[in-house]
């Protein structure tokens, strides 16, 4: 019987311990993200360092840019979508293309922009003019689709 008290204990302070080390561990890989948060999901720091991820815009940004009536595109999206792990990749490099200054929404770290942007699936890009949203893709895009959506709002 004391030896299962003491497997048990030994097992507990490594379960702690682990916990403890994991815990620590991603708050060093969440340093100075741009995320502002000290605490980051796995997915999320598993990005940090991708260029396709920077531009990063956060909510109280994104409300104040939309108030001041600014003209926007903003791209929402999650690290754990394998929709947005393929649209990513493709986006970016056509917007750089095509000189449009996409901004991007991390919706696993801000689960409240779903509801306060009208968000049902990722990835979705919206397009906002005069603090409003005027056109909306949504889904997986290819390269081509995605350069006819930023040539018809530039128009």
């Amino acid at each position: 019987m004391k030896k299962i008290i003491i497997l048990s204990v030994i097992a507990a302070v490594f379960l702690i311990g682990a916990v403890v080390y994991s815990d620590m561990a991603n708050k060093q890989a969440a340093e100075g993200n741009p995320f502002g948060k000290t605490n980051l999901n796995p997915a999320t720091i598993a990005q940090l360092d991708d260029p396709n991820y920077g531009n990063q815009i956060l909510p109280d940004e994104l409300k104040a840019k939309l108030e001041g009536k600014e003209e926007l595109f903003i791209y929402y999206y999650s690290p754990t979508c394998e929709h947005c792990q393929r649209t990513t990749p493709v986006l970016v490099p056509v917007a750089d293309e095509l000189k449009v200054d996409v901004k991007k929404h991390n919706l696993l770290e801000f689960a409240s922009s779903w509801d306060a942007f009208a968000i049902e699936y990722t990835p979705t890009l919206v397009h906002y003019k005069d603090g409003k949203e005027v056109s909306r893709l949504v889904g997986e895009q290819t390269a081509d689709e995605l350069k006819q959506w930023f040539q018809e709002q530039k128009k």
